[in-house]
């Protein structure tokens, strides 16, 4: 495996959009360490690790650890108040909203969604990872736009379960 600049510069974007101060990548030949300026030595450092072997998933990114400073990682989707479901980012990486450009997106507002259903994809390294809606119900409110970095833990959409 080669790293491109390109793939560099989306992995300085997705450091950059996280909570981490570091980013290690090791692969075949290759071995990659990112950091924040001013992160070096730093107590609150918690690098983000990657290996060929294991590449980035939605299980990897949930084992991550996570910064002292952040908040406990939410559930995958919570219940705020008014009932609705906020469906969270199970990793961080680029939003897509739609299986490739210029096509019709897998949800829209209105949209009545299952457990299974395929919502979105985020990209991790040109690896593509399905987020599913975890629920029953309907799509309420899209939060995140096609080409978005999100965060691991951000809220995607909000969803009115039923039955």
């Amino acid at each position: 495996m080669s790293l491109s600049h390109d793939d560099v510069e989306r992995l300085l974007k997705v450091l950059e959009a996280s909570t981490f101060d570091e980013l290690q990548l090791e692969t075949e030949g290759i071995k990659l360490t990112l950091r924040r300026r001013g992160a070096a030595g730093s107590a609150a450092s918690t690098p983000i690790l990657f290996s060929a072997a294991d590449p980035p998933s939605a299980a990897a990114a949930a084992k991550a650890p996570q910064p002292a400073h952040t908040p406990p990682a939410p559930a995958a989707a919570t219940a705020p108040t008014d009932g609705l479901i906020e469906l969270r980012a199970p990793m961080l990486g680029s939003w897509f909203g739609s299986p490739q450009p210029g096509a019709a997106p897998f949800v829209e507002v209105g949209s009545r969604v299952w457990a299974d259903s395929t919502v979105g994809i985020i990209e991790v390294m040109k690896l593509m990872n399905p987020v599913t809606a975890e629920l029953a119900g309907e799509v309420v409110e899209v939060r995140v736009r096609d080409g978005e970095l999100v965060e691991y833990g951000q809220v995607l959409m909000r969803i009115r379960p039923q039955p």
